[in-house]
């Protein structure tokens, strides 16, 4: 019969009344661990259901408490009222039965069948959830100024035109997925989004949203998106997409398919209105991501972030030295000669430099300014960490470019005679 059951529950996923019978199976069959994922299951295909409630917590060994209240009333009760209340003797044997079954009734409301996990204590603990105000825009965003002119194309010119927007039937909802090399400013530009969109900012990381515990990573995720909601317009950032929705073929935690599944969910906006909610993500890796997560109507617009350019370069050497104690910079010509470095190398080169004068004071006993030589000597030491990304992302650009996905990245690879 079990067998029978996962066939029908594989072949029609989305029947909760079939799950939970092959749930109640598993139980009598001893198979708890079975019964709890079967009821997880169900739970995310329909949250609100008691039933599968009740058949999680006794597939994890928590019964409600309320079964031994009845004896402990009858040992707390009087002899002499029990022997009056019970005259006769084939009253008393069926007097329970009858006794405890109202009682059983009183223990059905939901308070008590919560012993699984705290809800209220887990919304608590929601604290990941800090709604920033967008202070930076795209003006404070050195360089890059191809990104830039695409997200304005792409992106931000429908937004800030409501009346066209109408016009043309263009609603603000929005998916958009930025990938590159890491340390390249990801990150830095989707918060710059949210300045110029006047939105707020939510930034999500899987760390984030996983919770040991059944249906919670899910439930997490939906806080994200109902938080965003409530503070609308609003930029919700999946950082590390490609960890949050990885392809669920190569997934074997079915919590973690689950997960998957519910930012499905919250992207098709099957149940709540996405208004005013625009998902931006970024990752590393956008050939590990899901590929339901980007068809049309998803993440189904890429922007590919480079390394800076020399203008992007100038700006960010500049910025990491202006509070040091340094003089004789020739920020161009560092610029010049750091070609492929991401704003991460940059920065490290500008930190060894520091640590190189400081260590120098210290052994000659007299601070000294840092120096264009000591920036010099930190280049020879800090290489550019982009290349091992360039050979991974080669091999996809040439031999797994799909519907010319990664038709922007061929052809920087090809200007720079990396492919």
């Amino acid at each position: 019969m079990i067998r029978s059951l996962r066939a029908a529950v594989e072949a029609v996923p989305g029947d909760v009344t079939l799950r939970l019978h092959l749930a109640e199976q598993l139980l009598a069959a001893g198979d708890a661990e079975g019964a709890a994922e079967q009821a997880a299951t169900a739970l995310q295909h329909e949250p609100t259901s008691q039933v599968a409630r009740e058949v999680l917590q006794r597939a994890l060994g928590k019964p409600g408490e309320a079964g031994a209240k009845p004896e402990v009333a009858k040992a707390e009760e009087p002899e002499a009222a029990r022997a009056k209340a019970e005259p006769n003797p084939e009253l008393r044997r069926a007097e329970p039965e009858r006794r405890q079954e109202p009682r059983a009734e009183k223990a059905e409301p939901e308070r008590v069948a919560e012993p699984v996990f705290d809800w209220a204590a887990a919304e608590e603990e929601l604290g990941f959830l800090d709604v920033e105000e967008g202070r930076i825009t795209l003006k404070d965003v050195g360089g890059l100024k191809a990104v830039k002119e695409r997200l304005e194309a792409a992106f931000l010119a429908p937004m800030r035109n409501p009346e066209l927007r109408r016009l043309y039937g263009k609603n603000m909802r929005g998916g958009l997925m930025l990938y590159g090399p890491p340390g390249c400013g990801k990150t830095f530009v989707a918060r710059a989004v949210a300045g110029e969109l006047g939105a707020r900012f939510i930034s999500v990381t899987l760390s984030d949203v996983l919770n040991m515990y059944i249906g919670q990573s899910e439930r997490n995720l939906h806080e994200v998106f109902e938080t965003a909601r409530r503070n609308a317009p609003c930029v919700v950032f999946l950082d590390e997409v490609d960890a949050l929705g990885q392809k669920r073929s190569q997934l074997r935690s079915s919590a973690m398919r689950g997960t998957v599944n519910q930012l499905l969910v919250e992207l098709d906006n099957a149940r709540d209105s996405n208004e005013g909610v625009f998902v931006l993500a970024a990752t590393n890796h956008p050939w590990d991501v899901d590929t339901a997560l980007r068809r049309p109507g998803r993440f189904d617009r890429t922007l590919l972030v480079l390394p800076p350019d020399t203008p992007a370069r100038e700006a960010i050497l500049r910025y990491h030295l202006t509070d040091r104690h340094a003089e004789g910079i020739d920020i161009p010509r560092l610029a010049k000669r750091t070609d492929g470095y991401s704003g991460a190398d940059l920065a490290h080169a500008c930190d060894v430099a520091a640590e190189k004068a400081l260590l120098d004071s210290v052994r000659n006993g007299r601070t000294r300014m840092i120096g264009m030589a000591d920036l010099e000597e930190a280049l020879k030491e800090v290489k550019p960490s982009t290349g091992p990304w360039f050979a991974a992302a080669r091999n996809v650009a040439m031999f797994a470019n799909e519907g010319g996905v990664y038709d922007e990245l061929l052809a920087y690879l090809k200007k720079y005679r990396l492919a």
